[in-house]
């Protein structure tokens, strides 16, 4: 009797497992050859290669290499978030937990800078208009409405979130010659003052 869900043998459609492993395997590569030869120099073709698989395996997982990029900063973005809502509800002092936020924020845009560039510039985007980026500024807005500021706290929380964003860390990194002590730290100074804590 014919069974009406035999699947043939030599099926080229690749299982669910094979499509999870390719997209980890082709994940961790691009981050290696990220890590060793810089995110803007590293071609997609390099990537596939040196992961052992065909272009349009590579294509089928990532449109480009903004989307691969994205994808690279996600999951450390999910880190991220979580350890920030684990704060915000373990913390009643909200300030404390802003000043931590700012710093966690600041590190982590100097940590994956090449990544969020190469994104940006590939893509074409703003990332200060990226989904991804857009809750720094939410969580933001919460903890100063919760420390009830004298003045426009729309307009602070912009402040706030523009002081983080890729292309103005560079600047002060690169063309500023900031630390990243300094930073953060004119980012505290910059709260307090906001607060009115002169």
């Amino acid at each position: 009797m014919k069974s009406d869900k035999h699947i043939p043998f030599n099926s080229d459609k690749p299982t669910r497992a094979d499509a999870v492993r390719n997209r980890r395997l082709l994940l961790e590569t691009a981050n290696h050859l990220f890590e060793i030869e810089g995110v803007e120099e590293v071609t997609m073709s390099a990537i596939a290669r040196e992961a052992g698989v065909g272009k349009g395996t590579l294509y089928r997982h990532f449109n480009d290499k903004a989307e691969l990029c994205h994808a690279l900063l996600d999951e450390d973005m999910r880190v991220f978030q979580q350890e920030t809502l684990t704060k915000m509800r373990g913390s009643s002092d909200a300030q404390a937990t802003l000043k931590w936020f700012l710093q966690s924020a600041a590190n982590y845009v100097v940590g994956h800078s090449a990544l969020l560039l190469e994104a940006a510039n590939q893509s074409r985007i703003e990332m200060l208009h990226h989904p991804a980026h857009v809750w720094w500024r939410q969580t933001i807005h919460g903890l100063l409405s919760h420390l009830q500021p004298e003045g426009d706290i729309e307009y602070m929380a912009d402040i706030l979130y523009v002081m983080l964003d890729v292309q103005t860390i560079r600047f002060q990194r690169h063309g500023q010659g900031y630390d990243v002590e300094r930073i953060i730290a004119g980012l505290h100074m910059t709260l307090e003052c906001l607060l009115g804590h002169h």
